[in-house]
């Protein structure tokens, strides 16, 4: 018999039909029960987090200091680095805590409240990575009407309308959870709440569940993908228009950074929900959810940063601009 099977059986015999409630508290079964291991894990994603974190403060900063850079595209890509940042603070710091204090246990409030920041942080890469591909249509297929169209209003309001998105994509995950029944002592086969994991821990298979998270998915990811996919093509239809090799080449290498960026987030998310749809075993997704969860948002500086030169003449400028205000403000030894 199936896990799924004796979850169902466990589920009847323990509640009635009409006594169905919600438990406290989950366990996390984290990333591996070597104790050994943990010292080397816990230090691993500690120095992944601060290098995330160092990456993505530092794209802001470049962003914000340096007045060539206030344009659109680096606009988007400096919200894309905060989300990054609070992407990702959404679950290392706990794992970091749990594998330091021996302590893995997680409240329902506690797992409840982590899935919807993960999902709302992670819809807004979805949209602000959508949005950042139609910038670069409107850069290069519609050059000469950029600025107009590109204005800093509709600039706040696609970043707005992202964030209200990516809201009502938690809330709705969040109805569909709070209309589950778990089992008593429920071991989630991860290190944090995964909104997929979570959702397979219901008792009862119900047609509804299913229809309302395929739902979900194509209208929070499938026509992002879709916008972004119709988007290059017609980049792309421009890009080969153009005579000269060195145009191809300048206009291929503005939107280089965010085809890379958009391939390494949507391929990592997408072979993380078809491991957990399809596997057996989901203790074998952890390995995909630290790819979408940790390693992208710590990827993603390092991307936009070593291919764009502007990005590393402005940090070089404030470097020199830092070093020199220090050797200034050094006392003249007589």
């Amino acid at each position: 018999m199936t896990n799924q099977n004796s979850s169902i059986i466990q589920c009847q015999r323990n509640v009635g039909p009409h006594n169905l409630t919600h438990i406290p508290e989950f366990y996390l079964m984290g990333l591996s029960e070597d104790t050994e291991l943990q010292p080397i894990l816990s230090g691993l994603f500690l120095s992944m987090y601060l290098i995330t974190v160092l990456g993505n403060v530092l794209i802001i900063l470049a962003v914000n200091c340096d007045p060539h850079l206030h344009t659109p595209m680096y606009f988007f890509l400096s919200k894309l680095s905060l989300v990054d940042i609070c992407f990702i603070s959404t679950t290392v710091p706990k794992m970091i805590v749990d594998i330091q204090t021996h302590n893995r246990i997680i409240s329902y409030v506690g797992c409840l409240t982590q899935m919807s920041f993960l999902i709302i942080f992670g819809c807004m890469d979805y949209m602000l990575l959508t949005v950042m591909a139609y910038d670069r249509f409107v850069a290069i297929c519609q050059p000469l009407h950029y600025s107009i169209i590109m204005n800093p209003r509709l600039c706040a309001m696609l970043v707005f309308a992202s964030c209200l998105v990516s809201i009502l994509d938690s809330q709705l995950h969040n109805l569909i959870v709070l209309e589950f029944v778990y089992l008593k002592d429920i071991e989630i086969s991860s290190f944090f709440c995964e909104p997929t994991i979570i959702l397979n821990l219901d008792c009862s298979e119900t047609v509804a569940k299913t229809i309302i998270t395929y739902c979900l998915g194509m209208i929070f990811a499938f026509f992002p993908i879709l916008i972004i996919l119709s988007s290059y093509y017609k980049i792309v239809s421009c890009i080969l228009k153009i005579t000269s090799l060195g145009g191809r080449y300048k206009a291929f290498s503005t939107c280089g950074s965010h085809l890379s960026v958009v391939c390494l987030f949507y391929g990592t998310a997408i072979g993380q929900y078809l491991e957990s749809v399809v596997s057996n075993s989901s203790r074998q997704g952890v390995v995909s959810s630290i790819m979408y969860a940790i390693v992208t948002p710590m990827l993603n500086p390092f991307i936009y940063s070593l291919r764009n030169t502007d990005i590393l003449n402005t940090l070089r400028r404030l470097y020199s601009r830092k070093f020199s205000c220090q050797v200034l403000s050094k006392p003249i030894s007589m």
